[in-house]
């Protein structure tokens, strides 16, 4: 509280928090760049097998040929015969039916002029190969979300920050020249990683930087910039037809954020957690004479002394009920007891469906038809929207009604594209872009709606596991696109009915809006647990806890919100 009360006295988020913040709240769009770019870079476009006799001939051909060279619905052989002229003309019959397995490729130039794909002929019996590549881009920052999270807390925000952006230039870079497949995935690996360190250090600090009166809308603005970079990455596909260059591209707008250094401070959250109240309130008072405020030296120290104290009470406070009562809860006791088990699971349900949904329809833009360019700008434009929903009604209506509403109606809308006619491609995309805005709310909802159903006691690592869930699902979403080969619908089929399920399964677990915060496991177990008469226990009234303490905008947890979700 100390930190807080101390930066009310700056001019809370005054001129120069303000211009702090918007220059980290930039940092978001490159991360967007990278984690949306496989969707150009590994574009798949029509093809066929070359034919004997051709050399650099165009995709088309007439249709007799087609039917003269190739098996019906199949591109990935061709027939065995002797491609005279007389058989192209049609005036001697085929001899055989004997196929031949293809050596060369000829693809569609009208969509894509070149991708990773076309170069590296990842398709037939090695199109699970672009797949793979996505796959280990989100293992990428899956590592990346933990080792650079980790250093970030060791030797500060600033220094991890900008060692993320100098590797995220150098492995983009080298993405782009990569000369075989290998090289090209290990160094999209590497930037999967670094969007972490950049993305989630950056969030933190903008985050760590405000009251907490502003730390909801604070971490919406961050993702709707995220929302601007996923926008921004189809204007310079548009322009690079190259996907070398494009991958180039995509990269070196990260070293403008070089500048940064001489410019974005530490946090002074974690100098103060690191002892170094002399460096913070040295960076306070940089902000306070940016913001024409005056205020002592002392006086900060004294307002952050106090903070300092009340914290030391509280940890020794938690140390002597750890000393009384055994070792530390760990999340293994979520599945130690019946209710907390079932809640914990169809929480760790509800994380693993809304990424895979999400990162499943944001890869999945080539596959509605129309214009792939088009698609893919309203796919990040319609999450704008889904943001400002959750402003205006995070904290007005329920937890559970929103995140079950938003599954619901994202299940809705991508089953209902099964049953359209393939003709009617714009109704189709908008039932696609509104199955996109609903999971983008949800993503939203699901981190606070966790956070507010787990004790405090095990919290954090709670949260850990349910975003290392959802990092699981992200990493199949590339597989589950692939699935469009097997039938073109397959993965909005499988999407939407994974979102209706989640989201009626969200029902079974109890209301958290205005409801005490759970404290200890005990807590947890009693919470939302059926009595004999069938009534849930969502007063509070027999909790441990110490007076009603809702989650509010301004929480710690809720600045949190889609933090982890991206």
């Amino acid at each position: 509280m100390g930190y807080d009360e101390a930066i009310t006295h700056l001019g809370d988020f005054g001129r120069y928090q303000k211009i702090i913040y918007f220059l980290i709240c930039l940092t978001s769009i490159p991360v967007a760049f990278h984690k949306l770019a496989g969707v150009f870079l590994l574009a798949k476009p029509d093809f066929r097998c070359a034919l004997p006799f051709e050399n650099g001939s165009s995709y088309e051909l007439p249709t007799h040929l087609l039917n003269l060279s190739y098996p019906q619905n199949e591109r990935c052989s061709y027939y065995d015969v002797d491609y005279t002229e007389e058989y192209l003309n049609g005036s001697i019959p085929r001899s055989s039916n004997d196929t031949k397995t293809c050596s060369r490729y000829v693809y569609d130039q009208s969509k894509y002029l070149n991708s990773a794909v076309t170069e590296w002929n990842l398709v037939c019996g090695r199109d699970f190969m672009a797949a793979t590549s996505d796959s280990l881009f989100m293992l990428g920052v899956l590592l990346g979300s933990i080792v650079f999270g980790q250093l970030s807390d060791k030797y500060g925000r600033k220094p991890i920050l900008f060692a993320s952006l100098v590797i995220q230039v150098l492995f983009g870079v080298l993405a782009g020249v990569a000369p075989e497949y290998f090289t090209y995935t290990f160094a999209r690996l590497m930037v999967g990683a670094t969007t972490s360190g950049v993305f989630l250090v950056a969030y933190v600090v903008a985050m760590e930087m405000v009251g907490p009166d502003k730390r909801l809308y604070a971490g919406i603005f961050v993702m709707m910039f995220f929302s601007v970079g996923f926008m921004l990455t189809a204007v310079f596909a548009y322009f690079v037809h190259d996907w070398r260059w494009l991958q180039i591209a995509l990269t070196l707008p990260g070293l403008i954020f070089m500048f940064y250094y001489w410019i974005i401070p530490e946090s002074a959250r974690w100098l103060l957690s690191k002892g170094r109240k002399d460096c913070a309130i040295a960076n306070m008072q940089k902000a306070a004479r940016f913001n024409k405020v005056e205020i002592s030296d002392e006086a900060l120290s004294e307002l952050l002394d106090e903070g300092e104290n009340s914290e030391e009470k509280a940890k020794q406070k938690l140390e002597d009920q750890e000393l009384d009562e055994g070792p530390p809860p760990s999340v293994w006791d979520l599945f130690c007891y019946p209710n907390l088990r079932r809640k914990t699971l169809l929480i760790f349900l509800d994380w693993l469906v809304t990424s895979g949904v999400y990162y499943g329809l944001s890869w999945n833009t080539n596959n509605l038809g129309g214009n792939v360019l088009l698609n893919f700008v309203i796919s990040g434009a319609v999450e704008i929207p889904a943001y400002i929903f959750l402003l205006l009604t995070l904290n007005r209506w329920g937890r559970r009604s929103i995140l079950c509403g938003c599954l619901v109606m994202a299940g809705l809308s991508l089953l209902a594209t099964v049953i359209i006619p393939e003709r009617m491609h714009t109704l189709m995309i908008a039932c696609a872009m509104l199955g996109k805005l609903a999971i983008t709310a949800s993503y939203g909802t699901v981190y606070i709606f966790s956070a507010e159903q787990f004790p405090t006691v095990v919290r954090n690592v709670a949260l850990g596991a349910a975003s290392m869930v959802a990092r699981i699902s992200g990493m199949m979403a590339p597989f589950l696109n692939f699935l469009a080969t097997i039938w073109k619908p397959l993965p909005l089929l499988i999407c939407g009915s994974l979102s209706l399920a989640a989201g009626l399964l969200s029902l079974l677990l109890p209301e958290t809006h205005n409801k005490p915060m759970l404290e200890t496991i005990a807590d947890g177990e009693r919470f939302g647990k059926k009595t004999k008469g069938d009534v849930y226990l969502e007063t509070g009234q027999e909790l441990r806890a110490p007076e009603v303490q809702p989650l509010k905008g301004s929480g710690e947890t809720n600045g949190s919100t889609i933090a982890n979700g991206h």
